[in-house]
Order: C-alpha cells, then sequence, then structure tokens
C-alpha cells in the first residue's frame, strides 16, 4: 500500500507537465499535455516490457 502512495506523489500530473512544457517555451493546451503524458508512459511501458522479455 505505502508503494502506490509513493508512486501516486512521484507521478507527474497534466497540470505540472503543462507547467514543465511551458518553462521550455511550448504553449499547449491541457488536453495535449494529457496525450503527450499517455504517450511517454506507453513508451516507457513497451520499453521496460521489452527490456523485460530480452532478460529471459
Amino acid at each position: 500500500m505505502k508503494n502506490e502512495e509513493e508512486n501516486e506523489k512521484r507521478r507527474i500530473t497534466p497540470e505540472k507537465a503543462l507547467e514543465m512544457l511551458k518553462t521550455e517555451g511550448l504553449d499547449l493546451t491541457l488536453e495535449q499535455a494529457k496525450n503527450i503524458l499517455g504517450f511517454l508512459r506507453k513508451l516507457a511501458n513497451n520499453t521496460v516490457a521489452k527490456y523485460l522479455r530480452k532478460r529471459e
């Protein structure tokens, strides 16, 4: 249970992502930030899964 709470604290929200992207000079909507986060999460999950398959 504690790990879930830790992960939730570390999770980047769309609002936080939007703030971070704006500091880098990107002018996006909240919806666009959500889409970018979704893509990055899929990419990360696929990368980890591929790595773990190679180790078997």
